[in-house]
C-alpha cells in the first residue's frame, strides 16, 4: 500500500461522517427549539423562622433577583426555562406561602417565591452539583422586620433594582442596620396559651395563667422606667406555635427575648427557679427532659414538628450564632444572680438543652422556669402578687446591667 488515499476509502469515510453530521445537525436543531435550561427538582425546608429553598438546573443558569411588597416576595428573573417541577412540592412551607413560575415571553421566565410576612434574604447562591453535573439554586430567607425589609427595598432602589446571583457560596451583604433613638426592645413571652395550658398543679393551677399573670407584672414595671420598650408575644389566653413567638422577637427586633414558664416535676420536694439557654446538647438529663416537653406545645394544636430536613442542616447549626448566643449566657448568669438575692434557685440554676423557642439567630433569648407547680411552696409564691413583683424587680435589675454592657438602648 503507498501513501496516497484511494477511491473506495474516500468514499467509505463520506459514509460513515454523513450519519454523523446528521445527527449534529439534527442536535443544533433540537438545541435552538428547546429551551435554554431545565429546571427541576424543586425542594423547601424549614420553618417560619427560616426556609430554604433549592431548585436544580441542567446548567449554570445566568439570573437575576429583587424584592417586592404587598405582598412580601422574592422575585427571581432567568433566561427561558423548563420547569419540570412537581406540584406537591409547592405546597406552603415555612416563610413561603406561594410559589409562582412561567414563562415572561421573549426568552425570559420567572420563579416568585411570596411570604405573608417581612423576611431577608440571608443567601442567594449558584452552585455547581457533585460531579460537575448541572447546578443548583440556594435561596435562604429568614423572617426579619419590616423596618429591614423596607431597608433592603431602600437599598435595591438606589443600586440597579435587581441583584446577580452570588457564586460560589459568597453571602449578601446588608445595609447598615442603624438603631439610633430605638429604646432597647424586650419581647416577653408567656409560655403557653390557648388549647395549650401547660404544667398543671394538683390544686389546679394552670402554667399558661401564671405565666400571663407574671408577663404583665414585668411589662408595668419595664414601661414604668420609661427606659425599654416591651412587647408581648400574648395578651391573652391564645395559642401561638413556637415559630411564631419567634418571629415576634425577630419583628420586633428584639434586644432581648425571655420566655416565662412553669413547670412541674415528679419530685414533689424539688423548689426553685431556672433559667435556659439554647444549646444543640443538654446540660443535663432534666434539662433535656424539661426542653423536650416544652417543644411539644405545638403538637397540641396538631401542629406536625416532623424531622429536620438534611438540606437544611446547615442553617440550623448557624441558627445559634455565637455572638448572640454569648450574649444570651451573658444574660443568663447576670439574672441568675440578680434573682439569687431575693428568689429561691434550683441547684446548678444555669442550664441549656434545645429549646426551640430560643431559637432566634439574632435575639439573646432565655427561658425562665420561675418555680415548680408540682411543689406547694412555689405555686403559693407563683400565685403571689407580692412574690411576683420582687421576682420581676430582680429580672428588671440584670436587665439594666446587660442593656448597659450591650451599650446602652438599642445597643
Amino acid at each position: 500500500m503507498t501513501g496516497r488515499s484511494s477511491p473506495f476509502g474516500g468514499l467509505l469515510r463520506a459514509a460513515l461522517a454523513a450519519p454523523v453530521l446528521a445527527f449534529a445537525l439534527a442536535a443544533q436543531a433540537f438545541a435552538a427549539d428547546a429551551p435554554g435550561l431545565t429546571a427541576s427538582g424543586f425542594k423547601m425546608a424549614g420553618d417560619a423562622v427560616r426556609t430554604r429553598v433549592v431548585l436544580q438546573f441542567d446548567k449554570e443558569p445566568d439570573l437575576k433577583w429583587f424584592l417586592l411588597r404587598s405582598p412580601h416576595r422574592i422575585v427571581i428573573d432567568l433566561p427561558d426555562t423548563e420547569f419540570l417541577v412537581d406540584p406537591a412540592e409547592l405546597a406552603a412551607r415555612g416563610l413561603v406561602d406561594n410559589v409562582r413560575f412561567g414563562s415572561l415571553g421573549e426568552g425570559a421566565s420567572r420563579l416568585i417565591l411570596s411570604s405573608s410576612g417581612p423576611f431577608e434574604v440571608e443567601k442567594l447562591d449558584v452552585l455547581e452539583n457533585d460531579g460537575g453535573f448541572g447546578h443548583r439554586l440556594v435561596v435562604d430567607l429568614a423572617a426579619a422586620s419590616e423596618r429591614k425589609f423596607e431597608a433592603l427595598l431602600a437599598d435595591q432602589t438606589e443600586t440597579t433594582g435587581s441583584t446577580p446571583a452570588a457564586r460560589k457560596g459568597d453571602r449578601l451583604g446588608h445595609s447598615a442596620d442603624t438603631r439610633e433613638g430605638r429604646k432597647f426592645t424586650i419581647v416577653i413571652d408567656p409560655g403557653h396559651g390557648g388549647i395549650d395550658g401547660g404544667a398543671e398543679s394538683a390544686g389546679g393551677t394552670v402554667e399558661k395563667s401564671i405565666t400571663l399573670a407574671f408577663a404583665f407584672e414585668l411589662r408595668k414595671k419595664l414601661l414604668d422606667l420609661g427606659e425599654y420598650a416591651v412587647v408581648m408575644t400574648r395578651e391573652k389566653d391564645e395559642f401561638l406555635s413556637l415559630d411564631e413567638r419567634v418571629v415576634i422577637a425577630r419583628q420586633h427586633e428584639a434586644d432581648l427575648f425571655i420566655s416565662i414558664h412553669a413547670d412541674t416535676i415528679r419530685l414533689k420536694g424539688v423548689r426553685g427557679a431556672t433559667v435556659y439557654t439554647v444549646s444543640d446538647k443538654a446540660s443535663d438529663a432534666e434539662a433535656a427532659e424539661t426542653a423536650h416537653r416544652e417543644n411539644q406545645s405545638d403538637k397540641l394544636a396538631g401542629i406536625e414538628l416532623g424531622e429536620e430536613n438534611p438540606q437544611v442542616a446547615d442553617i440550623l447549626v448557624d441558627l445559634i450564632r455565637r455572638e448572640t448566643h454569648s450574649f444570651s449566657v451573658q444574660f443568663a448568669r447576670s439574672l441568675v444572680g440578680k434573682l439569687s438575692t431575693s428568689v429561691e434557685l434550683i441547684n446548678n440554676p444555669h442550664r441549656s438543652a434545645g429549646f426551640r423557642v430560643l431559637r432566634a439567630p439574632d435575639v439573646p433569648s432565655v427561658l425562665v422556669e420561675l418555680g415548680y407547680l408540682s411543689n406547694a411552696k412555689d405555686e403559693e409564691q407563683l400565685k403571689s402578687e407580692e412574690w411576683r413583683g420582687k421576682a420581676a424587680d430582680r429580672i428588671i435589675d440584670a436587665i439594666a446591667a446587660f442593656a448597659e454592657a450591650k451599650g446602652g438602648q438599642g445597643g
